[in-house]
């Protein structure tokens, strides 16, 4: 056993169990305030993978416990205060707890499809590509919330504008002229390109481009859906 997990008693409780929306800030809000060697449970009827890579770039580790009624004890421990705290990839899942209103099951199963997904070690496609196929999906399917936070995340991870011009030239060869005028390029999707594209051209740094993109297409941001 970890020796630290001899103090868990004495950790910091937090339950979100019937937390409605995304409470992800709200972890992230009282992990920060946590002091090396004290700890943090998270209590969720399903297991939370999406929260481990979070917390461990805030300098936690953990261990998670599940009970008899499907219910998981997150104890995360913190090892060390870590510098650029905020420099992780934007848009976290915040579904997920939705499905567990329906069924605890069905969003545990949904984590661990995710985790697969999304998190699968040493991947045969990068990450960021990964995103850009994402995006042309959604884009097909016509999921623009999706879409929109599909460029933003792939943005963060290096993908440059002469990738993104390609990838919105591939669309409209696939999906056609008229789709693409009436449909994509009045779209939140196309704005944060050409956004990213005008901004690069007048000097702005990445992360200046990225703070601006979060603020206008973020979660705080009710037209983009992600608090309802």
């Amino acid at each position: 056993m970890k020796k630290w997990l001899e103090n868990k008693k004495d950790f910091e409780e937090f339950d979100v169990r019937t937390l409605k929306g995304n409470f992800l800030q709200a972890i992230v809000f009282k992990a920060k305030k946590i002091q090396k060697g004290k700890g943090l449970l998270i209590i969720q009827n399903f297991e939370p993978i999406p929260l481990y890579n979070t917390m461990k770039n805030l300098g936690f580790v953990y261990h998670t416990e599940k009970d008899t009624e499907n219910n998981y004890y997150c104890y995360f421990y913190r090892e060390a205060e870590i510098e650029n705290e905020d420099k992780e990839l934007p848009f976290k899942p915040i579904v997920i707890p939705r499905y567990a209103e329906i069924d605890p099951k069905i969003a545990d199963l949904t984590v661990q499809f995710w985790d697969n997904i999304w998190n699968k070690e040493n991947p045969a496609i990068e990450f960021k590509y990964k995103l850009l196929l994402s995006l042309a999906n959604a884009l097909g399917a016509g999921r623009i919330r999706q879409s929109t936070r599909e460029i933003i995340k792939a943005y963060y991870l290096g993908i440059t504008v002469e990738q993104l011009e390609e990838l919105f030239a591939l669309i409209v060869w696939n999906q056609g002229i008229g789709h693409f005028s009436s449909e994509i390029a009045q779209s939140s999707v196309y704005k944060v390109f050409l956004i990213i594209k005008d901004l690069e051209k007048k000097g702005k740094k990445r992360d200046e481009i990225l703070k601006l993109l979060n603020e206008k297409f973020g979660e705080k941001n009710p037209e983009m859906g992600f608090n309802n």
